[in-house]
């Protein structure tokens, strides 16, 4: 091993764990990340990503075929969708958990080394990689109470005697930031008494207690077991809440950001084109951490764009959506912001505390159960609670305005894409954005959770008569949505680190504008927000005179740079030179 590699990892674990060995755990780690003697450090500041990039979330089961009985095997079916419907489309799979798992639709991991067998096997997964980048959770802060390593923990057993993190039921946790309602603490029998154990998320999800570092270590080597299935993007899943310290609010704390730094460093000595992602469903500024000094994540989940965007969709007005992406940082070269506007989860209100009013996220938290939506909530200080995300399918969410429902809905969701498809970063669409899948309330029912609303399994057969089905509205919103993507990828001012300012044109339109690195090509990004038609100054964005303009997405040229144009409900123009 290379000695300033182990200098820099010892370095780190110094930080984190002032009292022990750091040399010697240095050269564990390294040893378990099985990283090549020989291996040089990766040039900072590199991206590894370009205007190519298309990320597809989905889960292993989100495509089902009971047709085929025992033999039934979902990721099959997935993996043919990508080769026959986005293989041109997306550079890279994001498969949700496909561990086995006890609840939370696979995110309280029993086994983190296993295929759940009623998805498939790992060999799916390495089949997958040869054609696509594969993204996977590392579901870092939290197991399921029934895996190997809790039953272990309460029988007094290693590995996992020592692996969860426990509290005295006397400690004050007001500071705690809690995401959930439930009790903090759950009470444990175990061989050497009754314990207290820390549960975020669930009594179901029991927290890891990285103090311990045969904890970090375990977590090295799943690292390096994915790399070795061909998985090279990793989601960090709710690492914010990763290190507890008595005394604190137990989120975003410094040996939090030190692990994920060390956990790079491991990971891009290994394999030089891993990615680290970072999710972090937290207020704006606190996400931003997570991108270090360009040493920590290599992309973070831009949590604001869904609520700001749908808000500016509904109420027709854009202030604060603009307001917001004038404050965003560029991201330094080497990283990147992730851009989603629909996931497996819910639209976070965290995001945007301190963007939207109370009373301007309580209109939007209405409409959205006007649509059909359900809130889930978090516990504050005090025993009160506030809402904490709306659960909601995308399509559905975007089936009117405040004003109430209307026939501009699939114009409208559209529109999202088109502007999420525009802006800085790498864009992620949801497989049911993909095909404008809605409410699955029947799910809700049967399963009582409220994220279920935006989890359907669709059965793929069906699925593909609808995608072959020219009047189905699934196959129209695919149709719109891979043509837009393809013509995207085709302009490098797209590029996830391409110049961006925003412009100012009101608050009916909202506006970008981006230029390649190489300063070659501008892209005007103009969209109308609204549900009436609205006109575009072209002398408003200062086109220059000798350049030819054309909007690339009609294919409609601009020959006089002060005309006006009409935009009509949603459109958007894509105006470049």
């Amino acid at each position: 091993m290379t000695t300033d590699l182990l200098q820099r990892v010892e370095a780190h674990l110094s930080v984190i764990y002032p009292n022990e060995n750091c040399l010697d755990l240095a050269r564990q780690l390294i040893s378990t990340m099985d990283i090549p003697t020989d291996a040089e450090s990766p040039a900072p500041f590199t991206n590894l990503w370009d205007e190519n990039d298309i990320y597809l979330i989905t889960y292993g089961d989100s495509l089902l075929d009971e047709s085929k009985g025992p033999q039934h095997n979902p990721l099959k079916n997935l993996n043919h969708f990508v080769k026959n419907y986005v293989n041109d489309v997306v550079s890279a799979v994001h498969v949700l958990p496909f561990y086995p798992y006890s609840s939370d639709d696979g995110f309280a991991v029993i086994d983190y080394y296993q295929v759940n067998e009623a998805l498939g096997d790992w060999t799916e997964i390495q089949e997958m990689s040869k054609h696509v980048k594969v993204m996977a959770d590392v579901v870092i802060n939290h197991c399921s109470a029934r895996s190997g390593w809790f039953e272990n923990f309460k029988q007094g057993k290693h590995p996992g005697k020592d692996y969860f993190f426990e509290a005295p039921p006397t400690q004050d946790t007001s500071l705690v930031v809690r995401p959930r309602t439930h009790e903090l603490l759950k009470e444990v029998v175990t061989a050497d008494g009754t314990k207290y154990v820390w549960c975020t998320f669930s009594h179901d999800q029991v927290d890891f207690d990285f103090r311990n570092p045969k904890v970090l270590d375990e977590f090295v080597s799943i690292l390096n077991f994915y790399l070795e299935q061909g998985i090279t993007i990793f989601r960090f899943d709710a690492v914010a809440f990763l290190w507890k310290e008595a005394g604190t609010t137990c989120l975003n704390l410094p040996q939090t950001h030190e692990i994920v730094r060390l956990l790079r460093l491991l990971v891009e000595h290994k394999n030089p084109q891993a990615v680290i992602i970072t999710e972090t469903n937290i207020p704006n500024r606190q996400n931003l951490m997570y991108f270090g000094n360009a040493n920590e994540a290599h992309a973070i989940y831009n949590f604001s764009l869904p609520p700001l965007l749908i808000n500016t969709l509904v109420t027709g007005d854009c202030t604060h959506l603009k307001t917001w992406l004038m404050s965003l940082p560029p991201a330094q070269n080497g990283t990147a912001y992730f851009n989603f506007i629909a996931s497996h989860d819910g639209v976070g209100l965290r995001p945007v505390e301190g963007l939207l009013s109370e009373e301007e996220t309580d209109l939007l938290i209405n409409t959205m159960v006007s649509f059909g939506g359900r809130v889930s909530w978090r516990a504050l200080k005090g025993g009160r609670n506030q809402p904490y995300e709306m659960n909601i399918s995308l399509f559905d969410a975007l089936s009117g305005t405040v004003e109430g429902l209307d026939g501009l809905q699939k114009q409208r969701f559209i529109c999202a894409h088109t502007i999420m498809l525009g802006i800085e970063g790498i864009p992620a669409i949801y497989i049911h954005s993909f095909v404008g899948t809605q409410n699955d309330i029947e799910r809700v029912n049967l399963s009582n959770q409220n994220r279920c609303i935006n989890r359907h399994k669709w059965d793929y057969p069906s699925l593909q008569a609808h995608l072959s089905n020219s009047f189905s509205h699934h196959a129209q919103v695919f149709d719109e949505m891979t043509t837009l993507i393809k013509l995207r990828k085709q302009q490098k001012a797209f590029h996830p680190n391409a110049t961006q300012f925003t412009l100012h044109l009101g608050v009916q339109l909202f506006g970008f504008w981006r230029q390649s690195l190489d300063r070659r090509q501008s892209v005007f990004c103009i969209s109308n927000i609204t549900c009436e038609a609205q006109e575009l100054t072209l002398a408003d964005l200062n086109l220059i005179d000798l350049d030819e303009w054309r909007d690339l997405i009609t294919g409609q040229e601009f020959s006089n740079v002060r005309e006006c144009i009409t935009l009509a409900p949603y459109q958007t123009v894509w105006i470049s030179n």
